[in-house]
């Protein structure tokens, strides 16, 4: 057969190197709407609820029971099942409707209902209303450093120059998991490098991170994951009460929590009882409520590959990100796993939380090469900042990044490879050489770094943890060896874990350590004139634009 050569053309496009799917209802593979969802019901006796979506109370599974006693407002339920879904869906995109009548309804509504509702919404809509009901008003970002070889002395350089490029908040993992705990510590410290008042979070099993955060080497956690069925749930070792206790045994500790979770998660691990997606997902967000955690990261997470390859994928990953919003939790809005070959489709799935803003963008933006990324890579990376400049440029959004000078960068990568040098010395661990601080301060990856001494480095990670090692140790070295402002940083982060104010709902912290949260920086958007709006001092950062011809100078 003769073939038509914009066919072939077409065959060889990114594009098509994407799998895809058609939707099998019967086992869960379907975003929304499976005609095997629950219909929306709720029966209410003396303050009990005994029936919800069609299941009697006796046959509530442990998700249910939970979910039911501690996840739904009672005393309205019955009054908000009522309302028509349609209704409540406009008064998601009603600028004249306030933003608190909706979480009142919807904190009283069922996992059947709250998909009822958000059925009604096409994309462009959920994203109005995403710009409504986002908890905190400033949105932020999140990034990702890691590296193949767990250099520490690259982590710090590279989590500097995420601080200093704006982003809220620093993620990290391991290839070797016995890094951990100087992994940790090379986050803590280049992020405070580059910018005051940044979080951080080194991501390992559940023992390993609270420890690392008991020790002030972390101070958030967000891969505790949660599942939308039972069995699923207790695949993954937990129960709804167990989960519950680690998020208090991180509170208490003054370490700020999300949960995990994602549509897709439940049919990818061979489970989702023939319900959608979404409605799974639903669950995973009434039960992080009920366990009174302030925030998720959602957005499919590492399930997006299965959801981008089905119809509706990206309308309900952009609809479990508003549901988080509309149970008045925050929202670490995905973004932050690679999952197309096509840039024009890792771009359209980017705006559609980066244009109405979330409070967290991404819940890792790549801050280093994908090649370097132990999470799999993300949807975007370092060699994708200046894209995402001229995004936040041509539109006057703000995506919570800063454009930064060349010069700056060297700066503050130097200073965390300093700064770890001094550390390693102080608490007589592996020497970090002058060659490894040149070359991490320049490094585009770990490829461009000198090796280390894996087996010594191991070996005195242990070592240092069984001596009981803690963050006030670093401070000491820091502020003798002469960084003072990296050690005061690390003092004031101490001194709030003790205050707590940053446990509430969407809490960030600006570089003198003032936190800004839901409380006190609620969104009240309500149309035109109304909620977040850029500043001229914050224009004048974002528009910056330094290849731009300046016309005066011509």
């Amino acid at each position: 057969m003769k073939r038509s050569k914009r066919f072939e053309k077409l065959e060889q496009m990114p594009i098509n190197k994407d799998g895809f799917s058609y939707e099998w209802e019967e086992v869960g593979l379907i975003t929304m709407e499976s005609k095997f969802d629950p219909k929306p019901s709720i029966k209410v006796e003396n303050g009990i609820i005994v029936e919800m979506d069609g299941i009697k109370r006796e046959d509530f599974d442990s998700l249910d029971k939970f979910i039911a006693d501690y996840g739904i407002k009672v005393e309205n339920a019955e009054k908000a099942m009522a309302m028509d879904s349609l209704e409540i869906a406009r008064m998601l995109v009603d600028i004249n409707v306030p933003r608190e009548e909706i979480t009142e309804i919807c904190m009283s509504c069922t996992a059947a209902k709250l998909a009822e509702i958000v059925s009604h919404l096409n994309v462009v809509e959920m994203m109005m209303a995403q710009m409504k009901m986002r908890a905190r008003k400033t949105p932020a970002n999140q990034a990702h450093a890691t590296n193949l070889d767990d250099n520490p002395v690259l982590i710090a350089a590279d989590a500097a120059e995420e601080g200093a490029r704006g982003f809220a908040e620093v993620e990290t993992t391991c290839a070797l998991a016995r890094y951990a705990p100087f992994n940790a510590i090379a986050l803590m410290i280049g992020g405070q490098a580059g910018k005051a008042g940044v979080l951080n979070q080194c991501s390992m099993e559940e023992a390993t991170e609270l420890e690392l955060g008991m020790r002030g080497f972390t101070s958030y956690a967000e891969t505790l994951s949660v599942y939308g069925t039972e069995q699923v749930l207790i695949d993954g070792g937990d129960t709804a009460y167990s989960k519950a206790f680690l998020a208090s045994a991180y509170a208490s500790r003054g370490i700020k929590i999300r949960y995990t979770s994602g549509t897709g998660s439940e049919v990818l691990m061979g489970d989702a009882e023939g319900k959608s997606a979404l409605y799974l997902e639903i669950r995973c967000l009434m039960l992080t409520k009920a366990c009174g955690v302030q925030g998720i990261q959602n957005g499919s997470i590492n399930a997006i590959p299965l959801m981008a390859a089905l119809p509706n994928g990206f309308r309900a990953i952009t609809a479990e990100n508003l549901i988080a919003s509309m149970l008045n939790i925050e929202v670490a809005a995905g973004n932050d796993t690679a999952f197309t070959h096509s840039d024009f489709r890792r771009g359209a799935k980017l705006v559609m939380t980066m244009m109405p803003g979330t409070d967290y963008i991404s819940s890792g933006y790549g801050g280093i090469p994908n090649l370097d990324n132990v999470f799999a890579g993300s949807n975007e990376d370092c060699d994708d900042y200046d894209d995402y400049y001229t995004l936040q440029r041509d539109m006057q959004v703000d995506g919570g990044l800063n454009p930064i000078k060349e010069e700056t960068a060297i700066e503050v990568r130097n200073k965390a490879a300093r700064a770890m040098q001094a550390v390693f010395e102080g608490l007589g661990l592996p020497e970090i050489t002058d060659e490894e601080v040149e070359a991490a301060t320049y490094a585009y990856c770990y490829k461009d770094m000198p090796a280390r001494n894996k087996v010594e480095d191991m070996k005195a990670a242990t070592e240092m943890m069984e001596k009981g090692t803690t963050v006030i140790d670093i401070i000491k070295i820091l502020h003798e060896a002469g960084f003072e402002d990296i050690a005061e940083n690390l003092l004031n982060q101490m001194k709030q874990r003790v205050i707590g104010d940053y446990l509430h709902t969407s809490a960030i912290f600006d570089e003198n350590y003032n936190v800004i949260s839901a409380v006190n920086d609620r969104n009240d958007y309500m149309g035109p004139g109304t909620g977040y709006r850029i500043s001229e001092d914050r224009w004048n950062v974002l528009k910056e634009k330094f290849t731009a011809l300046k016309p005066q100078e011509i």
